[in-house]
């Protein structure tokens, strides 16, 4: 899908322009252009994206959907690569899919692209077409907004998160399972893929803020700026939940560990109580009392009430002793 959005100063806003007419526009310094690609094949993106003049590589780029967090300044335009991370937690496990933002900003003119929805651009989309006024600070503020939503979007999941390591604490303590170290990986391997984009795209903020491009109106940086607060402070609730998700994780293989010493320890204690029994019932078990030596007191009524005593008192003196020793 292509929708584009032209707003010119003192006319309403227009909508749905023909691709035909986008490099007049561009021309009109006055004006500001959105164009929105959206799962848009690259067949159809090429033509117009040469009809903008952009470089060769820049298009390549934008049509792979290979590419980490990037920003090129090509002079007249910057080249930016952003990514948007949706995650939702299906029962026990988490669902993330990563989508790559391609942003060509010009002087009047923002050119998006993306295969999957992206809330913010709905988002700012929206803002748009409610309200003029979000279009009449020029294509750098545009982007901000842009920016702003996108970054915005981390905060639910983050939240989500959260609340799911606070459960994990609490059933590690309660009843852990294989199901409990199978959730704790699985929002490791969240965090560490939030991680990997949040780091380059930091960077990419950062040189917004603080770089000099002929397309960003120096007035604007301060918004960057505020974005690039935004991930720093991401990025370290990011690292306060890996370390939280690793606390978690030692925390369940004591616990474990624990229990499995515990179990080992009354399996011992009552392995030890049987040994004596079995080795009274073992020696007055073996057959070379009678007849071969003359030993017919052994297996009279006074012997074996002596022998069942100490099979009953001999345990049971054994574990007051272990009682005593703390050992129970």
């Amino acid at each position: 899908m292509i929708r584009s959005l032209y707003h010119s100063p003192g006319k309403p806003i227009r909508k749905d322009i023909p691709p035909a007419e986008f490099p007049k526009l561009i021309r009109d310094r006055r004006g500001l252009l959105w164009v929105d690609f959206s799962s848009e094949p690259p067949e159809s993106c090429l033509p117009i994206f040469q009809a903008f003049g952009f470089h060769p590589l820049a298009i390549e780029d934008a049509l792979q959907q290979t590419h980490a967090p990037k920003l090129d300044d090509w002079g007249d335009y910057l080249y930016i690569v952003l990514n948007y991370m949706s995650i939702k937690e299906n029962g026990k496990s988490w669902n993330t899919d990563i989508d790559e933002l391609d942003v060509f900003l010009g002087q009047n003119y923002i050119v998006t692209h993306h295969d999957l929805p992206i809330p913010a651009i709905e988002e700012t989309w929206s803002a748009c077409d409610r309200d003029p006024r979000n279009v009449q600070d020029g294509a750098d503020h545009l982007l901000y907004k842009i920016t702003d939503y996108l970054v915005a979007g981390y905060m639910p999941a983050v939240e989500k998160i959260d609340d799911a390591i606070d459960q994990i604490e609490d059933q590690v303590f309660d009843k852990p399972s294989p199901r409990t170290l199978e959730r704790l990986f699985a929002l490791k391997r969240v965090l560490l893929a939030m991680r990997r984009i949040l780091l380059p795209q930091r960077e990419v903020l950062n040189k917004l803020a603080r770089d000099d491009y002929r397309v960003i109106d120096p007035k604007d940086r301060i918004f960057f700026r505020d974005i690039y607060d935004h991930l720093v402070r991401l990025h370290d609730l990011n690292e306060s939940l890996r370390d939280l998700v690793s606390g978690a994780l030692d925390t369940y293989l004591s616990v474990v560990n624990n229990r499995m010493n515990d179990i080992m320890k009354t399996l011992t204690i009552i392995t030890t109580f049987f040994m004596p029994i079995t080795f009274v019932t073992g020696f007055f078990g073996m057959n070379f009392f009678e007849p071969v030596a003359n030993l017919v007191g052994w297996t009279d009524r006074q012997v074996f009430s002596v022998t069942f005593a100490i099979m009953l008192l001999f345990p049971f003196g054994m574990y007051l002793w272990m009682r005593r020793r703390t050992w129970i």
